[in-house]
């Protein structure tokens, strides 16, 4: 750190031969939106209109980079520099004057020199993948309305996609500008805007600007600054690191940026086998990467553990667990665990998967264990310390090999009474988990573990209203006591595929089951509603013996 250097640096300093900026590969690709290049360019507009010479901030961008070199290595920046290099090739090839683009295009690509025997080089090198892509579509002059002419689908990357995107984008604002102010707008460009470049010759160093940086808010996930850590411990072996990133890469691609992101709290998790303390960047560092992977042993954590849990979790997510026998009940118990309220399983299955995912009737077991625990604390509302703990206990003990008979995968006996008197209780006052209570019992009456239920609104109704008309025969057949108490019981309940109609609601039984529960669109097709429909009266008695029979077949499924 004692080579840092940090410096307000004007762009026409930025885009000149001091700097030889390369995108490493074991950066993410290029990903800005639209939005955020024509931010970019509002944002410059409204200094330029603005007027007077105040200097116009961009951030820091943080290299590693010697002091006497120009080769710099960008950590942290690739995002920004860029975007300006696709700004300055739009305002180039929309220049009516020839000296204008040139001048413009020399902040592009260095000149070389005859003289001197130095080719033209671009100021800007993008990774390997989209390197050749930028510098004849961008980079080089004139190459913009060919880039523009080209449709999206014609660009391998997401990268090379987002180029074209935002190259159209800032032609399209700039081009009906008069040239004057197109002019005006590379002055203040190039020379009222600046940079912070803070550069040190040590890529350690460079990480923990960036780290800190990061923690305060750029845009940087938590996953890039280990993907720097990682791969960049394989820099000795260029091949491996290269080898490393697109496996990297691909994962990233295959669950997405946000999910991507989740994998590295669930492997903390696994890893760690305790509730997070600290930030994630902080932890994951202490507890997995220097604890077992760092320094030597990134490849390890890549191949071991990136990408077999990489392809758990979209197993997981897409329900797409696959083998020759026993497919369809795991991804079943997938898709059951993915309608709680919380993530704190996942670990749990993942590890599953990676330890014995290729045994399905091992993990039929064991996720049918694994819900019916998840399911009790959900429904017994156990706040996340407790619930954390628990799976983390279920961490260690299976590490241990305990395998199915691990003793926090088992409900004790306080627990299956807790759960049946929830279940038993007013059960739709509690609406974070009466929907998912009605669903699983409702599979479970249809005696189909494959059960799926794809309507795009389900809800969750009273038969006996919770507030009848005062001429009703509800209040004819129900006393207020037992109007009370039954309402909004499990018996009392069933599930519809449309909107509440709350006219319908406080109809009289007869009439509610012909307009409510069908009607035009038929029977509704689940099984507690059509139940429903069999009866002629809906009266206490019956609903107390539909309260024994719906807790019974509960109590069954969950083994309380």
């Amino acid at each position: 750190m004692k080579q840092l250097n940090a410096h307000e640096v004007p762009l026409y300093k930025v885009f000149c031969s001091d700097y030889d900026f390369h995108i490493p590969n074991y950066q993410r690709p290029y990903a800005w939106q639209v939005e955020h290049a024509e931010q970019l360019l509002d944002d410059l507009a409204e200094t330029l209109e603005s007027g007077g010479d105040e200097p116009y901030f961009l951030g820091a961008i943080v290299l590693v980079k010697g002091p006497q070199d120009a080769q710099a290595e960008v950590i942290d920046g690739q995002q920004r520099l860029t975007t300006l290099t696709i700004l300055l090739a739009v305002l180039r090839d929309l220049a009516g004057d020839p000296d204008l683009a040139r001048e413009i295009s020399n902040t592009v690509v260095e000149p070389g020199s005859i003289t001197l025997g130095l080719a033209p080089k671009a100021r800007l090198t993008l990774r390997s993948k989209d390197a050749d892509f930028f510098r004849s579509n961008v980079q080089t002059r004139g190459s913009i309305n060919d880039l523009l002419d080209r449709k999206p689908a014609a660009f391998k990357t997401d990268a090379q996609r987002a180029i074209h995107a935002n190259a159209g984008a800032l032609h399209e604002k700039l081009a009906p500008w008069p040239e004057q102010r197109r002019v005006e707008l590379a002055q203040m460009l190039l020379k009222q805007t600046y940079l912070v470049v803070v550069s040190t010759p040590n890529l350690h160093s460079a990480y923990r600007i960036f780290s800190v940086m990061n923690a305060r808010g750029l845009d940087l996930s938590p996953a890039d600054i280990f993907k720097s850590r990682i791969i960049g411990d394989l820099s000795a072996a260029p091949d491996a690191a290269d080898a490393c990133t697109t496996k990297w890469e691909d994962a990233e691609e295959a669950l997405g940026r946000d999910d991507f992101a989740d994998l590295f709290l669930h492997l903390r998790m696994i890893f760690a086998k305790e509730r997070a303390k600290k930030e994630l960047l902080r932890e994951f560092p202490e507890q997995v990467l220097n604890r077992h992977f760092l320094p030597g042993k990134a490849q390890d954590f890549v191949d071991g553990v990136l990408v077999p849990y990489a392809d758990a979790y979209e197993q997981i997510r897409d329900l797409s667990y696959s083998a020759p026998t026993g497919a369809e009940p795991v991804n079943a118990w997938f898709r059951r665990l993915s309608q709680l309220d919380n993530n704190d399983w996942r670990p749990s299955v993942l590890w599953a998967l990676r330890h014995q995912g290729d045994d399905p009737d091992w993990l039929d077991r064991f996720l049918r264990a694994l819900e019916r625990l998840a399911a009790s604390m959900f429904i017994r509302r156990i706040y996340t310390t407790p619930r954390v703990q628990r799976f983390a206990d279920l961490l260690k003990e299976l590490d241990a090999g305990h395998g199915l008979n691990a003793p926090s995968l088992t409900l004790t006996e306080d627990e299956c009474a807790a759960t049946r008197e929830r279940l038993a209780g007013p059960l739709y006052l509690d609406t974070k988990t009466r929907k998912y209570i009605l669903l699983r019992l409702d599979e479970t009456l249809t005696q189909d573990s494959g059960a799926v239920y794809t309507h795009p609104l389900i809800t969750v109704e009273h038969v006996l209203p919770q507030n009848p008309k005062p001429e009703s025969q509800w209040l004819v057949d129900f006393s207020e006591e037992e109007r009370d108490w039954w309402v909004h019981r499990l018996g009392n309940l069933v599930l519809l595929n449309r909107r509440k109609n709350s006219e319908a609601q406080t109809y009289d039984f007869t009439i509610k089951k012909e307009k409510y529960f069908t009607g035009k669109l038929g029977a509704v097709n689940f099984v507690l509603t059509s139940q429903v429909l069999q009866h002629d009266a809906w009266t206490p008695t019956l609903l107390e013996t539909r309260q024994g029979q719906l807790l019974g077949a509960l109590s069954d499924a969950w083994e309380l």
